[in-house]
């Protein structure tokens, strides 16, 4: 029943995003006529050579209509993108529901029969989907938004992916990509399953051993401050492989869209780091261990 009251609940949100697109392109259209006669005031104005109060008149209405058609324009936006976040938040339920009751779907395989090219596809897509951070004018970016670590007391959400801090078969200690199953607040502990082998092994780890990973991406154009800096040291998911290693940023994004470049810890080769790769926002947090000697 409830797979069933959350595919209504979708269809609903689906329908309301539909009108809330087909509103914005209204109001796009209507501001557009406005714009027009911005363009054609100044255009005359160049013509006549001077700036009379008629036109300083004119051309003061006429932005202050730009302004608020911008305005309505920008609110219809940020209710669509509400109406997203509402919608992917019921569809992580719904995947959750479906795994607890043991019922998969084609995008949602167990991992332990999942091919490793097909996990490797999801998580690019989960990157990509990432919402980007646009907040109102002098708002700041929030906790888990790219760089900005979580507050001290936030508990991860069943379902949330999250670097885990696990003990290998050979005894030591690596950064893992895993998804929380629980969290005990008598204990202060996560139960959370290694993305890569889901249902074989379960982890029991103390808070201190679990980083959230970021919920919006930072837009480099707006939020630098949100991003990473070039040379500060993170744990960042090394293509190809569910697990994070220590690197150095290289290169930061310049575009909302663009991965950070980043340089791992590698022995292999003369000055201690690897060529630049590419990771996605997604996929780097802060390194909670000193730089190396």
């Amino acid at each position: 029943m409830a797979l069933v009251s959350a595919d209504t609940k979708i269809a609903e949100l689906l329908n309301e995003l539909h009108q809330l697109i087909k509103q914005t392109q209204e109001e796009r259209s209507r501001s557009e006529h406005n714009l027009l006669n911005i363009q054609k005031t100044h255009e005359r104005m160049q013509t006549e050579n001077k700036t009379s109060p008629y036109y300083r008149t004119k051309l003061r209405g006429l932005y202050t209509t730009a302004k608020a058609d911008a305005e309505a324009e920008c609110s219809i936006l940020r209710r669509a993108l509400d109406k997203i976040a509402e919608i992917k938040s019921l569809l992580e339920e719904r995947r959750i529901a479906a795994r607890m009751a043991g019922v998969y779907s084609d995008t949602d395989p167990p991992r332990k029969t999942m091919r490793r090219g097909v996990l490797m596809t999801l998580l690019q897509q989960s990157a990509m989907t990432l919402p980007l951070w646009i907040g109102k004018p002098g708002e700041s970016p929030p906790p888990l938004c790219g760089a900005i670590p979580a507050n001290s007391d936030y508990v991860a959400k069943q379902g949330d992916k999250v670097a885990a801090r696990v003990k290998a078969v050979d005894g030591d200690e690596q950064w893992i990509l895993a998804e929380v199953v629980s969290y005990n607040h008598s204990t202060n502990k996560y139960e959370v399953d290694d993305i890569d082998e889901e249902g074989k092994e379960r982890h029991t780890l103390s808070r201190r051993r679990i980083i959230p990973l970021p919920q919006w991406k930072a837009n480099p154009e707006t939020d630098p401050e949100a991003l990473f800096s070039k040379d500060q040291l993170v744990l960042a998911l090394y293509p190809q492989t569910t697990c994070f290693y220590r690197a150095l940023i290289h290169t930061p994004p310049h575009r909302p869209q663009d991965d950070y470049s980043v340089l791992f810890e590698d022995t292999s080769y003369a000055d201690g780091y690897s060529p630049p790769l590419n990771v996605a926002q997604r996929y780097v947090v802060a390194c909670k261990e000193n730089k190396k000697k």
